[in-house]
């Protein structure tokens, strides 16, 4: 089987895999099967509207298992809430938070104070090169190919660049949905993998029955980049809804994003908009869909449980050393 990397030894885990945290699709039922399966995984702290749905979630999670589990933190001024999530995350004793979209500085000095492990979203070299100096313990390696947020290199571009450069542990995000894609990065040289599309189409996935569907019955072709959920690139299913609206920012977007004083803002609307259409389409029944998922779709035609999918990435694997 897939073990003894860098990130297994780290979180002490069987297999050096997180079930990523995706934007309202983890839940805490996911995240403790993947535990159970001998995997890691994250939630994002944004999936969760109140300081005390956070903190309920944390705890539930951690009385069901004693595993490594995580949250992802939105480190920018986008994230009004970043200070009281990142106060629970330190209260309860998460064992690693991972950092999107912003200078997780504060992040890693704060939590390093309480034992708790900072991974770092990072889409090319030059932000690799600045987290490490700031203390960073791993670098998630966002690619071009990740559901929802998304790099602008391929994982072959990205992983021996960022291998070759720095010093800490790469964990790969996107682009494996299959046994053979997994050991494919691993052998490029990453020390572990963030993987989300596939967990979608799970029984212990709560999305809507039309999002399940439609990881299913869309493939590769099928999934487009778009700047108008977020305000960052962000890869979804092609739907009429999102063929409607079209993927580019319009010029008024353009204009408030390119504005210092006004940046912060117009981030903090684009992405309560998006957040607010991504929630509707993935819960309930409306044209205006907008579903996060990555080209991995492509291999995905079932219905599984969170361990069937763990054990479909790890069959046959042979022993990494």
């Amino acid at each position: 089987m897939i073990k003894n990397t860098a990130l297994t030894r780290m979180l002490g885990i069987e297999y050096p895999i997180i079930m990523a945290p995706m934007f309202l699709v983890s839940n805490t039922q996911m995240i403790i099967e993947g535990l159970k399966c001998g995997i890691s995984g994250a939630i994002p702290a944004l999936n969760y509207k109140t300081d005390s749905e956070l903190r309920k979630a944390i705890n539930e999670i951690k009385n069901a298992s004693d595993k490594p589990f995580g949250i992802n933190l939105i480190v920018n001024k986008s994230n009004p809430r970043y200070k009281q999530q990142l106060r629970a995350i330190i209260d309860l004793q998460v064992a690693y938070v991972i950092t999107s979209l912003g200078d997780p500085k504060e992040v890693i000095r704060q939590c390093h104070q309480h034992g708790i492990k900072v991974f770092c979203d990072v889409v090319d070299l030059k932000i690799a090169q600045k987290v490490e100096k700031l203390g960073a313990d791993a670098l998630i390696a966002v690619n071009s190919v990740a559901g929802g947020h998304a790099g602008p290199f391929t994982a072959s571009e990205l992983i021996p660049m960022l291998k070759k450069h720095s010093n800490l542990p790469i964990i790969s995000a996107g682009g494996v949905a299959t046994h053979q894609q997994a050991m494919d990065v691993l052998n490029l040289g990453a020390d572990g993998l963030s993987i989300g599309t596939p967990f979608i189409a799970t029984n212990e996935c709560k999305v809507s029955d039309d999002y399940k569907k439609a990881i299913l019955s869309f493939g590769a072709s099928d999934i487009v980049t778009t700047n108008k959920m977020s305000g960052s690139p962000l890869n979804v299913i092609n739907t009429p809804y999102v063929q409607e609206i079209g993927t580019k920012a319009n010029w008024l977007e353009l204009i408030l994003n390119k504005n210092r004083r006004l940046k912060k803002y117009a981030k903090m609307l684009i992405l309560k908009q998006g957040m607010n259409t991504m929630e509707k389409a993935a819960f309930s029944a409306t044209y205006k869909n907008v579903w996060v998922a990555g080209p991995g779709i492509e291999f995905i035609h079932e219905i599984k449980t969170v361990k069937e999918v763990v054990n479909s990435l790890m069959q046959y694997s042979s022993l990494l050393k």
